[in-house]
């Protein structure tokens, strides 16, 4: 679980977003950080035994919290969450993904943005596995957890495909993600762990599917 005061230090980052502060409130910064390693290090097993070829290492699973404002109109220098970035170990693609936010946390699994010759991929392997792909979409344990995001898309049919295609919404898709949100109250609890266990077991199906689109 995590501490109420780790979510009460982004809170107070929001509100003072500069390097004074942060250098001011240093040591709040590195206890926050060190709970957030610890949450993660307690997540892994239960993520690994569902997926063993997950990324193992809490600290190479943790997103930086400064930001790259190089060619950003927004120049706060960090970031107001935590991002935890569970990667499948020799693959770039599908991924599961812990978003840590105060009012805004959620979990979520799937394949960002993928680039045009893993997309493609994508929506053959929807198109050539329908029946596969609604059927895991379609589980109990993946839609009483998750909704699948469709604000990624085109407005257009994608190339090779007709706009009367059944599944015509889901080819439109640029963006393959699964998620649900998760309350700060859930996350203040013991009870999160195997939340996310379910929520592993739930996604997993999902992400494996995607996973065999892009890996040839």
């Amino acid at each position: 679980m995590i501490k109420r005061e780790t979510l009460a230090f982004l809170t107070d980052l929001v509100e003072n977003n500069n390097r004074e502060w942060f250098a001011q409130h240093k040591d709040r910064y590195e206890t926050a950080k060190a709970d957030v390693l610890a949450f993660i290090a307690e997540i892994i097993p239960v993520l690994s035994a569902v997926d063993p070829e997950t990324q193992t290492e809490p600290k190479k699973c943790l997103m930086r919290i400064y930001r790259d404002i190089r060619f950003s109109k927004n120049k706060s220098p960090y970031k107001n969450n935590y991002g935890i970035s569970f990667s499948i170990k020799g693959n770039k693609g599908p991924e599961y993904y812990l978003h840590l936010q105060p009012g805004k946390s959620f979990f979520a699994g799937g394949y960002w943005m993928p680039e045009a010759a893993d997309l493609k991929n994508i929506r053959e392997e929807i198109d050539y596995n329908t029946f596969e792909f609604l059927e895991i979409t379609g589980d109990k344990k993946f839609t009483s957890l998750f909704t699948l995001s469709t604000e990624d898309s085109l407005k257009k049919a994608p190339k090779g495909y007709d706009l009367s295609h059944p599944q015509i919404e889901l080819l439109k898709l640029k963006s393959f993600i699964a998620s649900f949100p998760i309350s700060d109250e859930e996350l203040f609890r013991p009870s999160i762990v195997n939340h996310l266990k379910k929520a592993f077991e739930g996604v997993y199906p999902f992400v494996q599917f995607l996973k065999r689109a892009v890996v040839q």
